[in-house]
């Protein structure tokens, strides 16, 4: 079952969705903490590239264990098309190499992401919060119906 989620907590300054990659113009809003190395992060992209219903405002948490994800995150928030980089770096034949790409705003963002997601206790991916209810992990039985 979704826990409830205050969007109190949501209404804080430090949840700038303006700082999000925006993908989307559905009118179903969904804010998403994701990892580009996450397997999990990325059956919900394959899912949600499938809906046009949805708005998401994506914000990376680049976990430990997978080390290469704060650079990939690095590189998807340098880049002027921020979607077109995530659907990139999330496609299994991304190349490293591109990561040269890098800019200081894109590390500073990267950081600022880090930071919303910790002020909102978020701390594992995929984790969407959908009407202020929150999703853990892409569980579609949970997800679905928030969808509607």
């Amino acid at each position: 079952m979704a826990t409830f989620f205050s969007t109190a907590a949501f209404a804080q300054s430090d949840l700038d969705l303006d700082k999000a990659v925006k993908v989307g113009t559905g009118k179903i809003m969904v804010i998403e903490f994701t990892d580009p190395d996450c397997p999990y992060c990325r059956k919900a992209e394959a899912y949600f590239q499938k809906r046009n219903d949805v708005t998401r405002y994506i914000f990376f948490i680049p976990l430990a264990k997978h080390p290469a994800s704060k650079g990939k995150v690095q590189y998807i928030l340098s880049a002027s098309d921020k979607v077109k980089a995530m659907r990139e770096v999330t496609s299994d034949d991304f190349d490293t190499k591109k990561l040269s790409q890098i800019t200081v705003k894109g590390k500073k963002l990267q950081k600022e992401h880090e930071e919303i997601a910790r002020a909102n206790k978020m701390t594992s991916t995929p984790t969407f919060v959908i009407y202020g209810r929150i999703v853990e992990g892409f569980d579609l039985k949970k997800l679905e119906p928030l969808l509607k």
